[in-house]
């Protein structure tokens, strides 16, 4: 149980969320754990098996304090809110900035920097942690792109449109992919990437990196749900029917950190192995069953890890890190922030 950006997260099984007065009570197995202020709060979410008492919900809905349930791993169930809430007007907001440029510009800039900032913190601990056992040549070429990665970041301080700001992400992640195979160390050729290959995925890595991928998105889109903005309006990503398009934005900066560590860690620590593997006649190479299973193990322990989060200069979850983004930026376009604030990791 912990309150960020005057949300209450509820992690704990079994907790029992109750009304004392002007304050909520929680209790696990029947020992109270925590207890917070009504006046504080401005949403409640509840990960799998915690329990809100009908006395509670009505406080909330009066308040106008939206409750939230999702499943332990955080996929959205469902919001309860009271008659009046102001998910509409930020929803309009969210909607005239998708078509207004200085408004979605700025947004865009912050993923876009967020993004390639943790890429070149990815390249960046490699060197560190493995430049001893590390050939010149792949060490020349992991440096020269981390350098180039610094170099697109510092052209973000010009004012740059939202194409141009995409033309940079996709440099830099050409950048970043290119030597990617440099920070495998599990075994070869299993594991050889030779750059991003998705609908299908063609070799091992490709299919981690894209199970991973469908995983934060499907995270990422909990995390809008549960603070009332759409998935589907997106700003670095254009609108498509069916696609989530603010979720793939809200993803971007926790691919390098999240996804792409996870995935090299699976293999470098060779958690994952040929059997968790199948090619199909087309040659696209998806993970066994028991591959996936693998990998939702590592992605679900992942999410228990603790970490520092800059902007708000406390530690909380990994697995909470999503949805105090997407706090942030719902905070930006009500207008309470003066920009939308990346998840940067050092």
């Amino acid at each position: 149980m912990r309150p960020y950006l005057n949300t209450l997260y509820v992690t704990s099984q079994g907790a029992w969320l109750n009304k004392d007065g002007a304050n909520i009570v929680i209790t696990v197995d029947e020992v109270e754990r925590g207890r917070v202020p009504l006046h504080t709060l401005g949403a409640v979410m509840g990960f799998g098996r915690v329990l809100i008492s009908p006395p509670l919900l009505g406080a909330c809905a009066e308040a106008g304090i939206s409750v939230t349930y999702l499943t332990g791993e955080g996929r959205f169930l469902a919001r309860v809110e009271g008659p009046v809430s102001g998910n509409v007007l930020l929803r309009r907001n969210q909607y005239r900035w998708s078509d207004a440029p200085a408004r979605r510009d700025g947004i865009v800039k912050s993923i876009v920097a967020g993004k390639i900032l943790n890429q070149k913190t990815v390249i960046a601990r490699a060197i560190r942690d493995h430049s001893g056992t590390t050939e010149v040549a792949a060490l020349s070429a992991l440096t020269s792109a981390s350098d180039r990665l610094g170099q697109i970041v510092r052209r973000l301080e010009k004012p740059l449109g939202t194409e141009e700001l995409r033309g940079a992400e996709g440099e830099a992640g050409r950048a970043y992919f290119a030597v990617f195979d440099h920070l495998i160390r599990g075994e070869k050729p299993l594991f050889t990437f030779n750059g991003r290959s998705r609908r299908p995925p063609l070799d091992a890595v490709n299919a981690v990196l894209s199970f991973l991928y469908t995983l934060l998105t499907s995270d990422c889109r909990a995390a809008l749900e549960a603070v009332g903005l759409d998935p589907a309006v997106g700003y670095l990503h254009s609108d498509r029917p069916g696609r989530p398009s603010l979720a793939l934005d809200l993803m971007e900066e926790f691919r390098p950190f999240f996804a792409d560590r996870l995935a090299l860690s699976l293999i470098n620590r060779r958690q994952l192995s040929a059997k968790d593997f199948r090619i199909l006649d087309n040659g696209a190479t998806l993970l066994t069953d028991e591959g996936r299973k693998a990998v939702l193990v590592a992605y679900q322990e992942r999410k228990r890890d603790e970490i520092q989060h800059l902007f708000l200069g406390e530690k909380l979850t990994v697995g909470l890190l999503w949805f105090v983004q997407a706090q942030l930026l719902a905070r930006h376009i009500r207008g309470d922030l003066d920009a939308y604030p990346p998840f940067i990791w050092k």
